[in-house]
């Protein structure tokens, strides 16, 4: 596909269509202390947006402990538990997504969702998005390098058989905007946790709310 038309709409999960940051905040905390040390607020904003393996190692590096396979693995099955469980007690939306996610499919846009999140978790949160939203969706484990790799893109936009640069990515953080660009997609920003800095390819808005059509062919036309 070329540049010339918008076809597609790749969607960033955690911090742009569910507000599950604030999930991530208390066990990746949790976690921390169960290595014996605080997590700062600096360390954590250098995770948002992460895989899972690089998240990690920054938190075991905070703690002063190896980033070995045994530990890495250990910490996955940590916090894949604990967030599946605060997953099960509820998962609030980001403001005005729902309503951007139904306006994309009424644009009769293809859709997938792009995250770093493995898929154990998605599965369950998409007990909350909606499968039928998407068309196709991409996990951190199943793609050669997570965010901020373009990987995931590349390989959404592959699944939904365009050109990467025919698909808006709608992003979040530092992390995921990098792999939605470095991959050749316009890049739609609304900034949760953490700011985001402007450069060319990135539209900048401060949430979804109110998102309409044109909004979103502007943001792709850049």
């Amino acid at each position: 596909m070329s540049r010339t038309h918008l076809h597609g709409v790749l969607w960033d999960m955690d911090g742009t269509l569910l507000d599950s940051e604030k999930i991530w905040d208390v066990a990746i905390g949790e976690y921390s202390r169960d290595l014996g040390t605080e997590l700062s607020t600096e360390v954590r904003e250098t995770t948002l947006g992460n895989s899972m393996r690089d998240a990690l190692r920054k938190v075991l590096a905070n703690a002063s402990i190896e980033a070995t396979d045994e530990n890495l693995a250990r910490g996955r099955e940590w916090l894949t538990a604990r967030v599946g469980d605060l997953f099960a007690e509820g998962i609030p939306w980001r403001p005005g997504a729902k309503d951007a996610l139904a306006l994309v499919r009424e644009m009769g846009l293809s859709t997938g969702l792009v995250t770093n999140t493995e898929r154990g978790l998605v599965e369950r949160a998409l007990d909350t998005l909606g499968r039928e939203y998407f068309d196709v969706t991409v996990t951190g484990d199943e793609v050669e390098a997570g965010k901020p790799h373009p990987a995931p893109y590349l390989r959404g936009a592959a699944l939904l058989g365009l050109g990467a640069a025919s698909c808006l990515a709608v992003e979040d953080s530092p992390t995921g905007s990098l792999s939605a660009h470095t991959a050749g997609c316009p890049v739609l920003v609304v900034p949760s946790e953490i700011a985001v800095a402007d450069a060319p390819g990135y539209t900048i808005r401060d949430g979804l709310l109110g998102l309409t059509a044109d909004d979103v062919r502007r943001a792709w036309a850049g």
